[in-house]
């Protein structure tokens, strides 16, 4: 069974490293020193770089790197119409004590009045077919378009976040936002976009035991009703996807400086996430005790796919080979199809947030050059098959 579109045996999950110069016209745009326009250019001129940087180094699923983005779901929610970002919310997470991101609050009712992530995928696919031409690259390279999952709205500050006033209740507001993403996976295919994945942390945190019982608390309800919720959610905003068009999901533990937030392994969503989430691929962290061993995966359904994220982004080093392969392997004695259901990536992106984890640049794509090579060693030359 081949693997689906815009899926590569070799795979990342979207964030690399901010340059320098985008961390400092962030800056400037804060003091007011220049425009977003002119952040913009600036965006503009490094996305272009780290596009042939992607390529050059042996990447096809190509992406933006979340240049234009502080934190990886932020940037996006502000931009639905009824969301904002508001003060901060603070980790209970002993390892990243400090870390204070945005609130996202609902303060009306929520809409999509334009698309929000569609000129952003315009520019990407006119520097892949640059680079490609630059580099004399041949073989298939495609774009991918990295979005928060519709939970990020929810899960961190529950009824209390949502405007009473525009929704008294619930399950309109639900239905609501499930027409938001709908209508920007829509407005994305109309541009050409074949893979989108949904960026999920809260998936992954109710794997978590604190983090169960904190949700417990902050929605009045057991964990397990909200995980079958989320996923309705979650089915509900992609149910209209055109057939060729690609859903992938990334559950994320934490990714923020090199620092997680989440341990557990899978087992109490397992069932849920495979048998009843209607998407195709999974992203899934395995770099670490935190995830648990692999027999969740033994509820994976025989169409679908899992990227493995058994290498890690969090660490300058180079991940042993040998101890890859190995670990691949034991995942696909899970696996109904074995080998053929999995691909290789790190387990969360190099950045998924614009500090980025504690590693250089070149550090970062001698990492990537490591995995495609262990790649290749595994399933062959054509990564794509």
């Amino acid at each position: 069974m081949p693997l689906p579109a815009g899926v590569y045996r070799a795979d990342h999950v979207g964030s690399f490293l901010r340059p320098k110069p985008v961390l400092q016209a962030r800056e400037k745009v804060d003091t007011k020193e220049i425009t977003l326009e002119d952040l913009r250019k600036v965006e503009d001129e490094h996305i272009a770089t780290v596009v042939q940087k992607q390529i050059e180094n042996g990447i096809q699923s190509v992406t933006d790197g979340e240049f234009r983005r502080a934190y990886f779901h932020i940037d996006f929610l502000q931009h639905v119409e009824g969301v904002e970002r508001q003060g901060s919310i603070a980790s209970t997470h002993a390892h990243t004590e400090g870390f204070t991101p945005p609130k996202v609050v609902v303060v009306g009712k929520v809409g999509h009045p334009k698309p929000i992530q569609v000129d952003d995928y315009n520019f990407v696919e006119t520097q892949v077919a640059a680079a490609k031409a630059a580099t004399g690259t041949t073989h298939t390279v495609s774009t991918k378009v990295c979005i928060p999952s519709p939970t990020m709205v929810h899960f961190r500050g529950g009824r209390e976040s949502i405007s009473s006033e525009a929704y008294p209740t619930l399950e309109p507001f639900f239905a609501d936002l499930v027409k938001v993403y709908q209508a920007e996976i829509a407005d994305l295919y109309a541009a050409g976009c074949r893979f989108v994945q949904l960026d999920d942390t809260n998936l992954a945190y109710l794997c978590d035991e604190g983090m169960r019982n904190e949700a417990a608390k902050r929605h009045g309800e057991d964990p397990q009703k909200l995980t079958k919720q989320y996923a309705a959610l979650i089915n509900a905003a992609i149910s209209q996807r055109p057939k060729d068009m690609v859903i992938g999901i990334h559950l994320c533990r934490g990714n923020y400086r090199s620092q997680g937030f989440a341990d557990g392994g899978y087992e109490p969503v397992a069932e849920v996430l495979f048998k009843e989430l209607d998407v195709d691929v999974y992203f899934l962290e395995y770099d670490d005790e935190r995830s648990g061993d692999f027999s969740p995966l033994r509820f994976l359904p025989e169409n679908k796919t899992v990227v493995l994220g058994v290498m890690s982004s969090k660490i300058a080093g180079l991940d042993d080979k040998e101890a890859m392969v190995k670990r691949l392997n034991e995942a696909a004695k899970f696996c109904p199809r074995g080998l053929d259901q999995l691909c290789l990536s790190h387990q969360c992106g190099f950045s998924s947030t614009m500090e980025g984890n504690d590693l250089t640049e070149e550090e970062q794509w001698a990492k990537v050059r490591l995995e495609v090579e262990i790649a290749k060693s595994v399933w062959g030359e054509d990564l794509s098959k």
